[in-house]
């Protein structure tokens, strides 16, 4: 009898962990549904989102407004309070208009700005890296909406929790969170419009005089005397660059890695009286870590964990070797 019971026990315990498991794989498939949802009306839809971006110590009110005409996106960003400020996209160029600075446009399909993340991300890219966990229903802007995590598989990046409007399928609000579960940033819709005006009212951006494109000089970096050994998986890496710094004369040599959400900059400079010697300083969702190694200054930059950030770091190698300096042994955690 107690053979059986045992047996029984057991069988149960294993129908309920492949139960469990069946509805993890289902809740996975539907969340990563839904985000594909949202990626196909951001891009498609005429609509206008009137959102705050909520920082520690700043809210600031923006408006975005995208319409599909014919073939091509025409999307402008406005900045609602202080100087006036915007970016005006139309097909693939991009235009960005600033206080105390000159007008300029240059060729590319993605805004940098403060849009609502994910708003154009593509989900495919996204699968190996990270789980969608659909976490139920909740009302945001006065829509009924169905909320998402977005986490990353290694542990390595922050997570976003979304808000997709359950009827339009636009994304209505974003957090942007800490492994602690702390809320750096916060993209909350106030109010949101989809119809057809919007495409007639974008339309007029095509007769705007804007500046013409930049035609940005061949990038003259063939090969670098260091590499970076480890980033975490699914960063691509961009081709690097060398500029000279306006204030300092000093010459930076830098990299850019991208995974589709997130990105960081990796930047090497011959160190000088201006050198930043060992600090790890993270500003919101924004990292910077920087030393001395030997003669080189290394620093990582972008929007990830410092513990990251620092490995990251720590994993450069230089073909030719450092002089010795103590500043620059630090152990990977």
């Amino acid at each position: 009898m107690k053979k059986i019971l045992i047996s029984a026990l057991t069988l149960f315990s294993l129908m309920t962990a492949q139960a469990s498991a069946e509805e993890l794989s289902t809740q996975e498939s539907s969340a990563e549904a839904l985000l594909h949802q949202m990626n196909e009306a951001s891009q498609n839809l005429n609509y206008e989102l009137s959102y705050i971006l909520i920082k520690k110590n700043s809210i600031e009110p923006l408006v975005y407004r995208h319409a599909r005409n014919e073939q091509q996106h025409l999307a402008q960003l406005v900045y609602l309070s202080g100087p006036v400020r915007e970016v005006i996209r139309r097909g693939d160029e991009i235009s960005y208009i600033e206080p105390g600075v000159e007008p300029f446009s240059i060729a590319s399909g993605h805004m940098v700005a403060p849009l609502i993340p994910m708003i154009h991300s593509d989900i495919e890219e996204l699968v190996p890296y990270y789980d969608f966990v659909r976490l139920g229903r909740a009302r945001e802007a006065g829509a009924a909406t169905q909320v998402v995590r977005v986490v990353p598989k290694d542990g390595l990046r922050y997570s976003y929790v979304l808000w997709v409007d359950e009827k339009t399928h636009l994304p209505l609000r974003a957090d942007l969170v800490d492994r602690d579960g702390e809320i750096l940033e916060q993209y909350r819709t106030i109010s949101y419009v989809v119809n057809d005006q919007i495409k007639d009212a974008l339309a007029g951006l095509n007769q705007v005089q804007l500046p013409q494109v930049l035609s940005l000089p061949k990038n003259e970096t063939n090969e670098m005397d260091w590499s970076v050994s480890w980033v975490p998986d699914g960063f691509e890496a961009s081709d690097p660059n060398r500029y000279r710094m306006v204030t300092t004369e000093r010459m930076v040599e830098t990299q850019m890695f991208n995974d589709g959400l997130f990105n960081f900059s990796v930047y090497i400079s011959d160190k000088d009286s201006h050198s930043l010697k060992g600090q790890l300083v993270r500003q919101g969702r924004r990292t910077l870590h920087s030393f001395v190694s030997g003669e080189k200054e290394i620093s990582v930059v972008g929007d990830i964990p410092p513990a990251t950030a620092k490995r990251i770091a720590q994993s450069i190698q230089f073909s030719l070797p450092q002089t010795n300096n103590n500043e620059a042994k630090v152990t990977t955690p």
